[in-house]
């Protein structure tokens, strides 16, 4: 079961409107050999990526299936972040989770409130594993000290553009999955030259060739969205792609910086 590990490449769900639309989407993901799908409470499609997994001729037993809860606008209080948990649940229509994540430590998140109530949920049986997302290396040290459940991963943005060597080194060094939203900075690589001149010298795409990047990192997996069979297809191709050093160093030559999701949103003033 790919249960008991996590798929380089899944799906990412995130979007601003039309959240119905991930129902036909995830689907077709599975049906294309996809076994890692992506959510959180805050997209509010959670209720369409269960019937998905549902509807689409996969096991469930054969497919990661990853949400997170948000607490910045929420009482940190011991009530509400169970609360949120159970509610996270019963719009997949699942009793349990492959990987729960604390999606932002921002606005009044207090982790004193917070983890304890992902400790007893992976105690519970409601989550196999326990994650964290967009927290700065301080965060994830401060995080390490309150869990007693084993970090499973940590997720945030991650593309050529944003290499986010600390927080890749810092999964490394504590042995848990960094995994990358983002990892197409919303298009923005695919205009990139060195990656138009890697991606050309392989016959591959700029987007598979900033997959390929990506996974040849120790311990980092991407979730890139898609809408489209084809695109779905070719991200998941990436995995195929092997870059040398040379693809390797052009693409770390790139000295253009860029960040998708916005700065103030969350402790992004490092």
């Amino acid at each position: 079961m790919v249960r008991n590990s996590l798929p380089s490449i899944g799906l990412g769900t995130y979007s601003e409107d039309d959240r119905e639309q991930w129902r036909d989407t995830v689907e077709t993901a599975l049906n294309v050999g996809y076994r890692h799908v992506d959510t959180a409470q805050v997209y509010e499609n959670e209720r369409y990526v269960g019937e998905a997994l549902r509807s689409a001729s996969v096991d469930r037993e054969d497919v990661f299936l990853s949400t997170k809860t948000v607490h910045h606008d929420v009482p940190p209080e011991p009530a509400a972040v169970p609360d949120a948990i159970d509610g996270c649940l019963e719009r997949l229509g699942v009793e349990t989770v492959d990987l729960l994540y604390v999606h932002w430590p921002s606005g009044i998140y207090d982790h004193e409130a917070v983890l304890p109530a992902y400790d007893e949920a992976y105690r519970a049986g409601k989550t196999r594993r326990v994650g964290l997302s967009n927290f700065t290396p301080d965060l994830l040290d401060e995080a390490l000290e309150v869990l007693d459940a084993p970090l499973f991963a940590h997720q945030a943005e991650m593309h050529p553009l944003l290499p986010q060597e600390e927080l890749v080194a810092h999964a490394q060094d504590h042995d848990y999955r960094f995994v990358a939203y983002s990892p197409l900075a919303n298009g923005e690589v695919l205009d990139v030259p060195e990656i138009q001149r890697v991606a050309e010298r392989h016959d591959a795409t700029p987007a598979q060739v900033s997959l390929a990047w990506l996974l040849d990192h120790d311990n980092v997996a991407a979730i890139p969205k898609a809408s489209s069979r084809e695109h779905l297809e070719q991200n998941l191709a990436a995995r195929a792609l092997e870059l040398d050093d040379d693809d390797i160093e052009l693409i770390d030559s790139i000295d253009r910086r860029q960040r998708v999701i916005d700065p103030d949103h969350g402790p992004w003033n490092w």
